[in-house]
């Protein structure tokens, strides 16, 4: 079955708007689009209008296929989609392909310059211990600015914009000062009529939807993830996620982790420290007592029989520090300083019930095993195992980027 060709309809209005006849040559049609381009450019004072249907015009006469279909049933016959569409290019693409960007020198359209990349937008987060030992999300809502979708970042109806008067399309200004007899001083800044882009846009061409500023204000509500054995300083980001603008590389948010201080609890690498005073009694024949971990458990912390604590002593009670980063089911020490009071108490009984608790307390904590730690020793342990972590960094992962977004 054969569908009915098209009626035939007007085919001379395009030959017109290039002011060539219907037998012009393809040079022909090159050079009549090239000489009323530049005439009617935006960039140059031109009509919008007129500069948009210049290059529909040519992008249709300046194919064959379109042509003929055009030459037999007209512009309706494009429109309905035979040679496939009409139009559709976007004009500022078609006069770049015969100059490579606007003729008039900086600002214009702003087409063919190297884009840059945007600044990224930083955060602090403050986070608890207990945040950072358990991992925790946290839904941030903030605001930002994207291009203007009715405009697509242009500023304007027809797409175009005209070279700022007031620094030529430079987007910036220099103010000479004078600061004596034969000194003077001169200063570049932001141009204030286009805001440094070098660029204005006519008020009737205005878009309505971002007043010419391309850009509108989005709320987005991004979920951060911070994961166990995080370190204070550490930073996660959100790649593109900053503010938009026109001819940019979209920057990065970027959350950089603060824990706030513990009231009893300090951290150190992935282990934990605690002070806890004993009364002289206590040191000499024994001691035990709870302790709320971060997690809500109570441990219960208990010397060996017959031990004898030592000033500036540390105990420590193995996989109860913070879990490490990436690697969660490894965890660090949990390490105690036993404080112990005066001398006089040597002389004085203990406080009743000081350190007794019930069967029942007992009951319902989890028992330990402490061991003495030799912080000096320790620490150069430390040391040499960051040194070694140090020459495998290039075989780790990068920093944090396991996050989440979601749109309001």
């Amino acid at each position: 079955m054969f569908g009915r060709a098209p009626k035939k309809s007007d085919n001379t209005r395009y030959y017109e708007i290039l002011g060539v006849s219907q037998n012009a040559s393809h040079d022909d049609l090159k050079k009549a689009y090239k000489k009323a381009a530049i005439k009617n450019h935006p960039d140059k004072g031109g009509d919008p209008e007129k500069f948009k249907e210049l290059a529909q015009a040519y992008d249709v006469l300046s194919d064959p296929e379109k042509r003929e279909i055009y030459d037999q049933y007209g512009e309706d016959a494009l429109k309905e989609g035979m040679g496939g569409g009409g139009g559709g290019h976007d004009p500022f693409d078609i006069f770049s392909s015969f100059f490579g960007g606007s003729p008039f020198g900086g600002g214009g359209s702003s087409r063919g310059r190297r884009q840059r990349r945007g600044e990224d937008v930083v955060h602090s987060l403050k986070v608890s211990l207990e945040d950072i030992y358990l991992g925790t999300s946290k839904k941030l809502s903030l605001s930002r600015n994207v291009l203007c979708s009715k405009c697509n970042g242009k500023g304007s109806k027809s797409g175009a914009s005209l070279k700022c008067a007031g620094c030529q399309g430079t987007g910036m200004k220099v103010t000479i000062r004078h600061l004596g007899p034969s000194m003077i001083q001169q200063m570049q800044h932001a141009c204030n009529e286009c805001k440094g882009t070098g660029e204005t846009i006519s008020d009737k061409d205005r878009c309505t939807q971002c007043k010419g500023e391309k850009v509108v204000q989005e709320k987005k509500v991004l979920e951060v993830i911070v994961e166990k054995g995080m370190q204070s300083g550490q930073k996660i980001s959100f790649p593109g996620e900053a503010d938009e603008a026109p001819d940019t590389v979209t920057g990065d948010i970027v959350f950089i982790i603060h824990q706030k201080e513990h009231p009893k609890f300090k951290r150190k690498g992935e282990d934990l420290f605690v002070e806890h005073s004993l009364s002289l009694t206590e040191a000499l024949c024994g001691f035990q007592f709870v302790l709320t971990h971060l997690d809500g458990r109570q441990l219960l912390i208990k010397s060996n029989p017959g031990e004898v604590v030592k000033p500036d002593s540390f105990k420590a009670i193995n996989d109860e520090g913070m879990p490490l980063y990436q690697r969660p089911f490894m965890k660090g020490k949990l390490s105690s300083e036993p404080r112990a009071g005066q001398a006089l108490e040597a002389i004085l009984p203990s406080k009743p019930g000081a350190s007794q608790l019930t069967d029942m307390e007992v009951d319902e904590c989890e028992e330990t095993t402490l061991h003495d730690v030799n912080m000096e020793e320790e620490m150069r342990r430390k040391q040499q195992a960051q040194a070694e972590a140090y020459d495998e960094d290039d075989d780790m992962p990068g920093g944090a980027q396991r996050v989440q977004c979601a749109q309001q």
